[in-house]
């Protein structure tokens, strides 16, 4: 079990790196999937405290590489993190009292959501532009849906930056890299104080997470950002389309 654990974050790692996402949308679905087969059942909210440690682990390793190429808006990433912070403390908390199946619906209709914008913008030329006065709303979504459903809030950040920030997809990337790591350590102290904490599973997820950061982080300037754009959405609606099996068919 530990190795498919390892697997896992080493999967999430490289896709969130490259991507700019926690790895929590590998991790959540993949733990609930994987962990019956080995005599171990997960609830999708302890599948998010566990996915809170990859978050922080792929924001470290991912943030500094990203650092070393000169990708990362820092002086964004600092004017946006708090609204991050603050919505993810507030998400986490919702994460401990709210249904798994409503959890797991707001998490496919939010993967679906971004899909959406990101493939209507694939044709879009990255270029400067003003951002919208609705970002920093837009940016505390991302801290809620971070704490209560254990993803970095790249589905959302790198979207926002992207597309209402101006920030090209590469360092909207990066920079969502950035904050999600500073988001991820007060989710995960909720998540602990609440009980739901498997540190040991979050330990090895983490392993393969740091593994694999460093790798897709290398990775990710060698891929046209039109494809990032297609293969970010398509791994979103993969991951809608398991969870809303789960909970609302395969019940």
């Amino acid at each position: 079990m530990t190795l498919a654990v390892l697997a896992i974050g080493l999967l999430a790692g490289v896709l969130g790196a490259i991507l700019g996402l926690g790895g929590g949308v590998v991790v959540v679905p993949a733990l609930e999937f994987v962990l019956p087969h080995f005599g171990r059942d997960i609830s999708i909210a302890q599948a998010v405290a566990i996915s809170q440690i990859g978050v922080l682990a792929v924001g470290l390793s991912g943030a500094a590489s990203y650092l070393r190429q000169g990708l990362v808006r820092a002086r964004t990433g600092y004017l946006l993190s708090p609204y991050t912070i603050v919505g993810g403390a507030a998400g986490s908390f919702l994460g401990l009292v709210l249904p798994a199946r409503v959890v797991a619906t707001v998490f496919s209709a939010l993967l679906l959501y971004s899909a959406y914008n990101l493939l209507r913008g694939l044709k879009r030329v990255d270029a400067e532009r003003e951002p919208s006065r609705l970002v920093p709303p837009a940016m505390t979504f991302a801290g809620v849906m971070s704490g209560l459903l254990g993803i970095g809030g790249g589905t959302v950040q790198v979207p926002v930056l992207n597309l209402m920030a101006g920030v090209p997809i590469r360092q909207a990337i990066a920079t969502s890299t950035f904050i999600m790591g500073l988001t991820a350590v007060g989710n995960a102290l909720v998540y602990q104080a609440g009980g739901l904490l498997d540190l040991p599973l979050a330990g090895a997820v983490a392993l393969g997470v740091l593994i694999g950061a460093r790798a897709g982080a290398g990775l990710q300037s060698r891929i046209p950002a039109a494809q990032l754009k297609l293969f970010f959405s398509l791994l979103l609606i993969f991951t809608a389309g398991q969870l809303l099996w789960k909970y609302w068919v395969h019940l």
